[in-house]
């Protein structure tokens, strides 16, 4: 008789039987929940494990360990990032530049004249080749058209009501949907590890102060932009101040050193951007002394997002891309480096 089968061995064999099943049974458990473990301890969970990401973690690590030679002090940690192309997504068009068109339908009843002037008329026509034609001159004129002649809080109503409904021409999702969710891990990242963050950005200074704070977790004097000139006056007793249709500071290329300084008055240690008009800012980042970081997002994902970089008329990169490669900057391969593009992603 098989020892399973005999009646003397048979309660033995099924204890062990049961014994080994729920030895099985908690290590499988066990193991499980190591990995549970490991995801929630994981701060930056939609950046795949590799080069990028050990690059990223290891500055962190370095710069915030006591003892490090490396070591900075909290009140040092400072990042700053761009914004289009770098937290939220810049094609095919800036975002800002669809505001300004959709700003400038709503004021066109007020403004027949528009209707016969470049470059309203392309504009209000929806055509962006005619646009084209009117050059940097026409997009300002937009921009000064729907920008200025009104306060400060009356265009952050403006802004605040656009951005809570007008949705992408592609994806139509909301705009401030089309953030980057590894990038939001990032700045939450760094200020769980004592950085302050900062946005230096080509984008209107007004226009994000809107909604940045609800999106990034950025207060509005963390924020700096490009500016228009504002004038204080009184209306109807009442102190206010009005954007004037003159440009103070261009926050882009060799501007934005210029505009980190006179914001921040010191030199950060961790800079992200995506373009040409990002190089100064990395240059500068990097020329201080001690550990400095400067990251690129490259935009290589056709399929979740966009691919372009050295021809693109909208966040070109060739020269940073470049000058990246010759220093050792990190280069994030979006198609590579992230799982995820879009928080809480539509399938």
């Amino acid at each position: 008789m098989h020892a399973a089968t005999d009646p003397a061995n048979a309660g033995v064999f099924a204890r062990k039987t049961w014994a080994f099943r729920w030895a099985v049974c908690c290590m499988l458990a066990m193991l499980a929940w190591v990995n549970v473990c490991a995801a929630a301890d994981d701060p930056l969970p939609s950046w795949n494990e590799g080069a990028t990401k050990q690059q990223i973690e290891g500055f962190v690590k370095k710069i915030t360990t006591k003892g490090s030679p490396d070591f900075v002090e909290p009140s040092k940690r400072i990042a700053v990032f761009d914004n289009d192309g770098t937290l939220w997504a810049e094609q095919p068009a800036y975002f800002e530049f669809f505001f300004a068109l959709d700003q400038l339908k709503a004021m066109s009843p007020q403004h027949p004249e528009w209707k016969t002037t470049e470059p309203y008329k392309s504009a209000l026509a929806g055509d962006m080749k005619g646009l084209a034609a009117t050059g940097e001159k026409g997009v300002l004129e937009l921009v000064a058209a729907t920008h200025s002649g009104m306060t400060t809080d009356e265009f952050a109503r403006n802004v605040s009501q656009w951005v809570s409904t007008a949705k992408h021409p592609k994806t139509q999702r909301v705009f401030t949907e089309m953030v980057y969710q590894p990038m939001l891990e990032l700045l939450h990242y760094l200020r769980d590890n004592g950085f302050t963050t900062y946005i230096v950005s080509g984008g209107g200074q007004d226009f994000m102060r809107a909604w940045v704070p609800a999106v990034y977790g950025i207060p509005p004097e963390q924020i700096v932009g490009s500016q228009g000139e504002l004038k204080y006056e009184l209306q109807d007793g009442k102190p206010v101040l009005v954007k004037l249709p003159k440009v103070a500071l261009v926050d882009d290329g060799p501007g934005k050193p210029v505009g980190i300084q006179r914001a921040l008055g010191v030199k950060p240690i961790f800079a992200f951007g995506n373009s040409d008009g990002d190089q100064q800012m990395l240059e500068w980042t990097t020329a201080g002394d001690g550990a400095r970081f400067a990251g690129l997002v490259h935009h290589t994902d056709a399929a979740r997002e966009w691919s372009y970089d050295r021809q693109s008329k909208i966040g070109k990169l060739d020269k940073a891309l470049d000058e990246a490669t010759a220093r050792g900057w990190t280069v994030v391969d979006m198609k590579k480096d992230w799982n995820v593009i879009y928080p809480a992603e539509k399938q």
